[in-house]
């Protein structure tokens, strides 16, 4: 007798919230896992339910203690695979070590093909992430990698949240980060400009130079990863100077370390908005200027969809109803 495998959504301690949302949406129940550090700082995963022959999903993001969670995700994957699991997929909404992509000077290791190897090596069958750093990190693994994008998500914003959006121009921080500012604003039918920095040194830029024209215009900063945030803050304070009305700033992953919240909070952006790719609760408080975008759909929408062997290139341009 011949039974369906079931899906079971397993989560580590990095982004239970989002895993939590993701179930919800699907209708299902978390699979019951317990993640805890000994008094050595080892990590200890017990899977608690039988995962043979079903469909497994991890949900772990490379936020927070990114050594630790990254750790937690490997062993989970790899307790599931020994547990004779049909499929094991990996879905790291954040990839963690996603900007050391490549040898920038002598002797850097490139450590995002380093993880994927790790990844691939612990046993995971397939990767659902989120808008990668570099969409070339997917020819790192020899496993099915989908990349979902926010771009859909940070449309439907645009389009519902930020008044006057018409009279808006989408704007790159950065030169090397332009190609998802401007199918955005190809999207919305709007202006694109750009902003050339010239770094000091990592975290650290030096002069910001504008390309484009901004006058009486709304100003929306798009980018991949706010950190620090002394890019967006700078980029703000030189759109204002240029004659832009407003400035917002939207960004898939909020990493948010350091000084970020006190960098926002002193700088002229009207509304910085993230995804829940990365846990932001607790900053929700700290920061009034912050907004979040629920991008848990799209993900258990790519979950069933793959579960059930569709396409998911339909959530490539459209939100999940």
């Amino acid at each position: 007798m011949s039974v369906d495998n079931a899906i079971k959504i397993f989560t580590g301690n990095a982004s239970p919230a989002l895993a939590e949302l993701v179930v919800k949406q699907l209708g299902l129940k978390l699979a019951k896992a317990t993640v805890i550090k000994f008094s050595n700082q080892e990590t200890s995963v017990t899977i608690g339910e039988s995962v043979r022959d079903e469909d497994v999903y991890i949900i772990q993001s490379g936020c927070g203690e990114i050594n630790d969670n990254l750790m937690e995700l490997l062993i989970m994957i790899n307790a599931c695979k020994t547990a004779s699991a049909r499929r094991i997929t990996a879905v790291i909404p954040c990839f963690p070590y996603a900007r050391q992509d490549k040898k920038d000077k002598s002797r850097a290791p490139i450590t995002a093909r380093l993880t994927a190897n790790m990844i691939t090596v612990a046993g995971a069958d397939h990767i659902i992430t989120m808008d990668l750093h570099a969409s070339q990190i997917q020819g790192f693994f020899n496993i099915p990698v989908d990349n979902l994008y926010c771009e859909p998500s940070t449309i439907q914003y645009i389009r519902t949240k930020i008044p006057d959006w018409t009279n808006a121009m989408i704007v790159s921080p950065d030169a090397g980060g332009a190609k998802r500012p401007t199918s955005i604003a190809d999207h919305l039918n709007l202006d694109f400009a750009l902003i050339h920095k010239e770094r000091k040194k990592a975290n650290e830029v030096s002069r910001m130079v504008l390309v484009g024209d901004v006058q009486g215009k709304i100003a929306i900063l798009v980018d991949d990863i706010a950190d620090t945030c002394g890019t967006l803050g700078l980029a703000a304070k030189t759109l204002l100077e240029n004659g832009a009305e407003k400035v917002y700033a939207i960004v898939a992953h909020g990493v948010l370390s350091g000084k970020a919240i006190d960098v926002i909070n002193n700088s002229v952006i009207e509304k910085m908005v993230i995804t829940n790719t990365i846990p932001a609760d607790d900053k929700l408080a700290l920061c009034p200027k912050l907004d979040i975008i629920d991008i848990s759909p799209t993900i258990a929408e790519a979950i069933r969809r793959t579960h059930n062997g569709e396409s998911i290139s339909y959530l490539f341009s459209h939100v999940p109803q």
